[in-house]
């Protein structure tokens, strides 16, 4: 399941639209892997009993969560529209969710493993 083999990966993760959006998420470095590091400094900062430092981290916060949606939604896209020329007929459905699952996840800890480097091209 670890070296993305087909047979052994669970539904959710079959198929060549499922890898495609693996590699595609794996290939580029985002600002969701880091989401629950910022979320754990966001947090401590509101407990600091300054009315101005308590505002700014809630404001970060969702600055964060808006980029985060928007950059998921601009992958999503983009992914679609990659299966579409490379794998025409092959359903997206629920490829939303799944890039977005993928993508806030840190890279150490995704499952299947990357199969491809940062930067690499797909």
């Amino acid at each position: 399941m670890r070296r993305g083999e087909d047979w052994a990966l669970l539904p959710r993760d079959r198929g060549p639209v499922k890898a495609l959006a693996r590699d595609y998420v794996d290939s580029r470095r985002h600002i969701g892997e880091y989401l629950f590091i910022i979320l754990i400094v966001v947090i401590v900062l509101t407990f600091i009993h300054a009315p101005i430092i308590q505002t700014y981290s809630t404001l970060i916060a969702l600055i964060l969560i808006i980029v985060i949606g928007l950059e998921t939604t601009f992958q999503t896209r983009a992914i679609r529209r990659l299966a579409g020329e490379r794998l025409p007929g092959k359903g997206t459905r629920g490829l939303g969710f799944y890039v977005a699952m993928r993508t806030i996840n840190p890279r150490r800890l995704r499952n299947p493993a990357p199969r491809v480097q940062r930067g690499q091209e797909i």
